[in-house]
């Protein structure tokens, strides 16, 4: 019920509510977040609040299973675009990824709070997740590149979820959090840092690219 009411709000009204909410929760993380300020910033009553959500936890669900929707939504085109191989979708699955730090700025900082802050309440179930959708979708862009003999035949499908997870994910934490990266990453713009890693994993350590 509580839920059908909210859907049921005008779309700029219900902008307004998730983008305050996701705001305080960006800033305060959970347990610092009030839901006195997200009301006296909107201009309503708490109990409206209430009645659309429950509670601050029922808010919170409510704009997390938003966030993985959106997060899944470009992976998903990418998964379903024909003509690319395994690494063109992995070159472009790294530039989705920091695409959705720059349009969604404030729910990527409620990730990076929940993922570095261990007493982030029902941190577990949300992490995973998150993770759980990634791995899914890696999992079948994996299966798909063996398929098509792009990637060996033997592979270890369970290790390579996890070290490509590994990797995206650390990806798109350098680019939200360059300081994470001083010294490290290549000077290279976004593209073509996606482009050389892309280039890196289909060649691998052991794998030394023709020069001709």
């Amino acid at each position: 019920m509580t839920k059908n009411t909210f859907e049921n709000l005008p779309e700029e009204k219900r902008r307004r509510v998730l983008d305050e909410a996701t705001v305080e929760f960006a800033e305060y993380g959970y347990h610092q977040a009030s839901v006195n300020r997200i009301v006296d910033r909107l201009g309503i009553a708490k109990g409206s609040l209430f009645k659309y959500f429950g509670n601050k936890q029922g808010l919170f669900e409510h704009i997390f299973s938003r966030a993985v929707a959106g997060f899944k939504k470009p992976l998903k085109v990418i998964r379903d675009t024909p003509g690319l191989d395994f690494f063109e979708r992995m070159e472009m699955s790294f530039l989705a990824g920091t695409r959705f730090v720059d349009d969604h700025p404030n729910l990527y900082r409620i990730y990076l709070k929940m993922l570095f802050n261990e007493n982030f309440p029902l941190r577990e179930r949300f992490l995973g997740e998150i993770r759980g959708a990634h791995a899914k979708y890696l999992r079948q862009l994996i299966e798909d590149g063996i398929r098509a003999g792009q990637l060996p035949a033997a592979l270890d499908v369970d290790m390579a979820v996890f070290t490509l997870h590994a990797v995206m994910d650390r990806f798109i934490q350098g680019y939200a959090v360059p300081s994470l990266d001083n010294g490290l990453a290549p000077a290279a713009s976004l593209p073509d840092l996606a482009r050389a890693l892309a280039a890196f994993l289909r060649h691998g350590l052991a794998d030394i690219p023709s020069q001709e």
